[in-house]
């Protein structure tokens, strides 16, 4: 293969893992607590050098992929009216226990167990500004959270949710669709405003991803056909070159 379908295979590779991301964005549009992905990529520089060994006037520019992060921007907060739904307004997580450590998430719906524990959807239990689990006992009802996370029953006070946060949010690791790994130290937020009622929607701008989707696959079918229009030239010359006489 000759530099200029290597080039535009290096566009090719990009192209696929920027459909990907696209493609998952859109499909969690309307998952609570989602963030867009978005990929981070960069031109990647070749010097060339003539036939003597000089280095040459051109660069050969091949796309590479450096990395893939998050828009933390926050999402709609929207009503529901269920008593153990919460959005987070302004900065924080929450944070749950899972069976591989705990985990960030900004997905706001959760659930009281049998036993009385808060979990979210997969049965995560949230918890406390101790680190503890959430438990309500078993003949209390929620009758309020406050925007600090204090949760109030007919008996008074019962726990208050905790809000954590990490100084670089780049750092953190996406797990699944909602979850969120912390590679550094967490700490508490600075100010807490938790709504209760409400959920965080997805940030992904539906519009704006759709339209991405039409631009790569337009983009990765004009390298489909470059890379093509290349192989056709180069088989072209070599019939050329084996069908002409010997002199």
């Amino acid at each position: 293969m000759d530099n200029t379908t290597y080039i535009a295979l290096s566009r090719i590779d990009v192209l696929t893992r920027a459909l990907d991301l696209t493609v998952n964005n859109l499909a969690n549009a309307n998952t609570d607590g989602f963030k867009t992905s978005k990929q981070l990529f960069s031109e990647f520089l070749v010097h060339q050098k003539d036939v003597h060994g000089l280095a040459g006037e051109k660069d050969e520019a091949y796309t590479q992929d450096q990395a893939t992060y998050q828009d933390h921007l926050q999402g709609e907060l929207r009503q529901t009216g269920n008593l153990t739904d919460f959005a987070i307004n302004g900065e924080g997580f929450f944070s749950v226990r899972t069976t591989q450590g705990v985990r960030l998430t900004r997905s706001g719906q959760f659930h009281i167990r049998s036993d009385g524990t808060l979990t979210d959807g997969s049965g995560n239990p949230l918890l406390d500004t101790n680190g503890r689990n959430i438990v309500i006992p078993p003949q209390d009802e929620i009758l309020s959270v406050a925007s600090d996370g204090t949760i109030s029953t007919q008996n008074g006070v019962s726990s208050t949710i905790g809000l954590v946060t990490v100084d670089n949010l780049n750092t953190l690791q996406q797990e699944g669709n909602y979850l969120l790994r912390p590679t550094t130290a967490t700490h508490t937020v600075a100010r807490k405003e938790i709504r209760q009622a409400m959920l965080e929607s997805s940030n992904v701008n539906s519009v704006s991803e759709a339209t991405k989707m039409v631009e790569i696959q337009r983009d990765y079918d004009l390298n489909f056909q470059l890379i093509q229009t290349e192989a056709t030239r180069r088989q072209n010359a070599i019939d050329k070159i084996t069908t002409e006489p010997s002199a």
